[in-house]
Order: C-alpha cells, then sequence, then structure tokens
C-alpha cells in the first residue's frame, strides 16, 4: 500500500510539474523547492519523533544514498522533463523495473532467467520505440535528449533501490529523510541558487503556489515518507514494479487537462515496456530458486539423481 500510493502520486506529479517548467520555473529553482521543502518538513517532524542514532559510518552511506536517490535523480529528472513531454517521461520512468532487475543480478547476484532476459529485449525494445521516435524540439513534445536525461535520473533511482537496502531497513523512514534531504539540498546548492534568486515571485499565481505545494507536501514529503517503509518490506524488483501506476496516471491527467496528446508510437511503446516489466516481475528469484532445490524437494532429487 506505501508504494502504491507513493506512485500514485508521483504519476499525478509528473504533469503538474510539467506545467509549471520552464514557462514559469526553472527546473532548477523547481527541485531546490522541493529539496529545500523536503529538508524542512522532515526536520520539524523529527523534533516529535523518537530519536535514533546513526553512527558516522551509515551518515556517509546516507550522503552517498542522497546522491543516488535525489541529487542525480530529482535534478535530472526536472531538466529532462521540461525539454520532454510528461507521457516520455513516465514510460521512460516504467524501466526502473527492469534497470533494478539487472542491477539486483551484478550487485546481490540475482540469477538472470530466460523469462527475464525476454523482459528485458521487450521493456528495451519499447522504451528505443519511444526515445527514437522523438525528433520535435518544441516545448511540452518529445525530445531525444529530454528523454535520455530522465533515463539517466532513472537509472540512478535503480541503483538506490538496489545498493541501499539494507541501510533503510536499520532506520525509521523520518530519520533516513531528514538526512537525505540535507544531503541533498546541499550538493544542489551550488546549481540551483542563481536560478532561485532570477526567480519573480510577484508573479507567481495562487495556482502556481498551490501546484508547488502539491509537489513539496505530498510528492516529496509524503512519497519519500512511503518509500522506506517498501523498502523495508520489498525485494528491490518488487519495489520498483510499481513504477507501472505512473505512467497510466499521468498520461490520463496530461491528456485530460490538455497538455499532451497520446499517439500510435506512445501506446506501442508504453504497451512493449509494461509487457517487459510483467514478465519480468513474473521470473522467480534467487530465494525461489534455492528453495526449490532444497533438500527433500523434489528438484533437489532429480539434481541428485542427474549428478
Amino acid at each position: 500500500m506505501a508504494m502504491f500510493s507513493a506512485n500514485l502520486i508521483f504519476g499525478l506529479n509528473t504533469p503538474v510539474s510539467r506545467t509549471l517548467m520552464p514557462e514559469i520555473l526553472s527546473p532548477y529553482a523547481l527541485t531546490f523547492f522541493r529539496l529545500g521543502g523536503g529538508l524542512i518538513l522532515f526536520w520539524l517532524v523529527s523534533l516529535f519523533t523518537k530519536k535514533e542514532h546513526v553512527p558516522a559510518k551509515d551518515i556517509l552511506l546516507l550522503f552517498f544514498a542522497s546522491l543516488f536517490a535525489l541529487t542525480l535523480n530529482q535534478l535530472p529528472y526536472f531538466i529532462g522533463l521540461s525539454m520532454t513531454s510528461p507521457i516520455d517521461a513516465s514510460i521512460v520512468v516504467t524501466l526502473l523495473p527492469i534497470l533494478t532487475m539487472i542491477l539486483a543480478a551484478i550487485i546481490i547476484k540475482e540469477p538472470i532467467t530466460w523469462l527475464k532476459a525476454v523482459g528485458v529485449l521487450v521493456g528495451a525494445s519499447g522504451a528505443l520505440i519511444l526515445v527514437f521516435s522523438s525528433h520535435t524540439l518544441h516545448v511540452g513534445k518529445s525530445n531525444f535528449w529530454g528523454n535520455m536525461i530522465v533515463f539517466g535520473a532513472v537509472a540512478s533511482f535503480a541503483i538506490y533501490l538496489t545498493v541501499f537496502k539494507n541501510l533503510i531497513s536499520r532506520y525509521s523512514p523520518v530519520t533516513l529523510m531528514k538526512w537525505m534531504f540535507l544531503f541533498g539540498t546541499i550538493i544542489c546548492f551550488p546549481f540551483c541558487y542563481k536560478p532561485v534568486m532570477q526567480t519573480d515571485f510577484s508573479l507567481l499565481t495562487s495556482g502556481t503556489y498551490w501546484r508547488i505545494g502539491y509537489i513539496v507536501l505530498l510528492a516529496t514529503f509524503l512519497s519519500y515518507m512511503l518509500i522506506p517503509i517498501g523498502q523495508k518490506y520489498l525485494r528491490p524488483t518488487t519495489l520498483s514494479m510499481y513504477n507501472y501506476l505512473q505512467p497510466v496516471v499521468a498520461s490520463f491527467v496530461a491528456v485530460a487537462i490538455g497538455i499532451d496528446t497520446f499517439g500510435v508510437e506512445k501506446a506501442i511503446s508504453g504497451v512493449l515496456v509494461f509487457a517487459g516489466v510483467y514478465i519480468v516481475t513474473q521470473s522467480k528469484s534467487r530465494v525461489d530458486l534455492e528453495a526449490e532445490i532444497a533438500p527433500g524437494s523434489a528438484d533437489a532429487e532429480v539434481t541428485e539423481i542427474i549428478k
């Protein structure tokens, strides 16, 4: 439920953020509002929650977790989103389960079965159709480099989900996020300071502030409170599977409010990516395979006979 809710909010966040960038706010300014707002909210909440001691070694690990989960994810994502369409960005984001599966095989030695390999190829083909069909540079339309920047942001988050699972399981969401948003805000400050200072706040309407409020309160504070809950109890690939909600929600909202269109190429690429994600998540984990050949199981007896 935590991951379902977080990705539902993220799906709405994509078209909402796209209505602000780059005409009203630069992606750098919006990133700083998001990180800075999260920093203030998580540290305020930490004043009313149980204090947890975090040793220096884990503080360092939280710095690198922040680097991959926030700095190399949120800033590039907003930059890429400001260049491309919300539907394109959302479909690229659905590659997260496939990237996570590959990284899990490399880092935590999860096996890549034929089913996983087929899923990766099907999902990758959908992404390639999307990316290489992006030719126009018009604001709000498909853009090759915008899609590639979003892909880089997704890859960074996949590294976070895979590498830092053990760290996440040791602390509460508030403790984790207050440190991560502190580091994320500090790292992004040199890149975002000038665009924030150049923002003319007197020109911002109440509607703009409501959208910024949604991004900070729901798409940042609440969602990043929920993600560590999912990380504690779900495997990285299962965790990332919930991303399939994002393009469904984002596409519906973006088309409904008239800031995007849904064409044949997007439909084909979306179907392929979803199919790839489904196939990958149907494959067996290392634990499942080891359980099947555990002493006393039928597979173990067959294996012994073969030997």
